[in-house]
């Protein structure tokens, strides 16, 4: 039996990580999505996600090992609360790198000093270079 191909783990938010997840699509790169509700869920099967992973960030019974192994992770930041429960989730799944991608100045050590790899600062939505780290 084949092992199972490592997958990236996007969570998805906002328009620029939809845009993210498009250019992943377009790329044909093995991914899946990180949500922690259905409303989420829901608006990017729209847009052509078809593997998930949910979570919810409270009950820490449901944080367990996807069933495939996660590469890469890439967090596009709306709340930092949720940011930081993510990056402390997914560092226990990886050992690759995590980028947080934010349009706010939250301070990059606290993303940092939980795991994170790379804090990205934009203010664009354009972040289709970041596919190239992904693939």
């Amino acid at each position: 039996m084949e092992p199972l191909k490592e997958r990236i783990l996007v969570s998805a938010p906002n328009r620029t990580g939809e845009l993210f997840i498009r250019e992943l699509i377009r790329n044909n790169v093995a991914f899946a999505a990180l949500v922690n509700n259905r409303a989420e869920m829901d608006k990017l099967k729209q847009i052509g996600v078809k593997e998930w992973v949910m979570l919810d960030t409270i009950d820490q019974t449901t944080w367990i090992l996807p069933d495939f192994p996660v590469g890469k992770v890439f967090l596009f930041e709306t709340s930092q609360t949720l940011c930081c429960r993510y990056i402390q989730i997914c560092r226990t799944w990886t050992v690759k790198p995590i980028y947080v991608i934010t349009h706010t100045n939250h301070p990059r050590l606290i993303y940092k000093g939980l795991g994170a790899a790379y804090v990205i600062h934009t203010y664009s939505s354009e972040v289709s270079f970041l596919a190239e780290l992904g693939g």
